[in-house]
């Protein structure tokens, strides 16, 4: 377990102060059942993050887009709290690999379900936010969701990761990113497939997803996020 907690912190480039909300933040509530420990599940964490996450983006783009009204300041904050969309982020970090599950989530193929994915990732932001302040659960917040705020708040939300990153690159260095098959695991109809992009100045990403053109858009959204704080992109 101090391994997988070691891993979701470098990940999530954030350090604990109290490695135990972290843990809590990764036990599923199937996980506390089985051991008799009820309470000791990311419930409550998830609760707490469900209302940092919603302060957080609403802060955002409020600051954001100042010329918006409420009506399209609802609409982007909405596209950017959703179940998918935080789902999408868990999977990116590989969040579901550290999760806590009872064996019978297990079987039903818990760690692949939206819900349980967003609720996890929730939780995360409970825990960091007990642990370090709002301050904290912001940054963590903007980093894993800046490449999913719209460049308008009339826009619809962007999806093409790919193209926004070769513009990027293309404007840093007038050149493409690569995107090279790490590999393929798993039976034909259900495959997973890790893709790298490797940028012009020779940082990689690693993705996954369930076809090549999702694993490439999956890489493309994490180097456009570890990109946002130098580029402001």
């Amino acid at each position: 377990m101090d391994k997988i907690l070691t891993t979701v912190q470098e990940d999530i480039h954030y350090r604990f102060r109290q490695v135990k909300l972290l843990e809590l933040a990764l036990s599923h509530s199937s996980w506390a059942n089985e051991r008799g420990c009820p309470g000791e599940s990311n419930e409550r964490l998830e609760f707490l993050g469900d209302a940092v996450l919603e302060l957080c983006v609403t802060q955002e783009v409020y600051q954001r887009y100042a010329d918006a009204d409420e009506g399209l300041l609802t609409k982007v904050r909405s596209r950017l709290v959703k179940t998918s969309t935080l789902a999408e982020v868990a999977r990116q970090l590989k969040l579901e690999r550290s999760l806590c599950l009872g064996r019978g989530e297990e079987t039903q193929g818990g760690r692949e379900r939206d819900g349980l994915l967003a609720d996890s990732l929730e939780a995360l932001f409970g825990a960091v936010f007990l642990d370090g302040g709002f301050d904290a659960a912001k940054d963590l917040v903007l980093r894993l969701l800046g490449p999913r705020f719209p460049e308008t708040a009339a826009a619809p939300p962007a999806k093409d990761f790919k193209s926004r990153l070769q513009e990027i690159t293309q404007e840093t260095h007038r050149e493409r990113p690569q995107y090279v098959l790490a590999e393929s695991s798993g039976p034909e109809h259900s495959k997973v497939f890790a893709v790298e992009v490797v940028l012009p100045d020779g940082a990689r990403y690693r993705a996954e997803g369930g076809s090549l053109k999702k694993a490439e858009q999956a890489a493309a959204a994490q180097a456009l996020a570890a990109l946002r704080p130098r580029s402001g992109a």
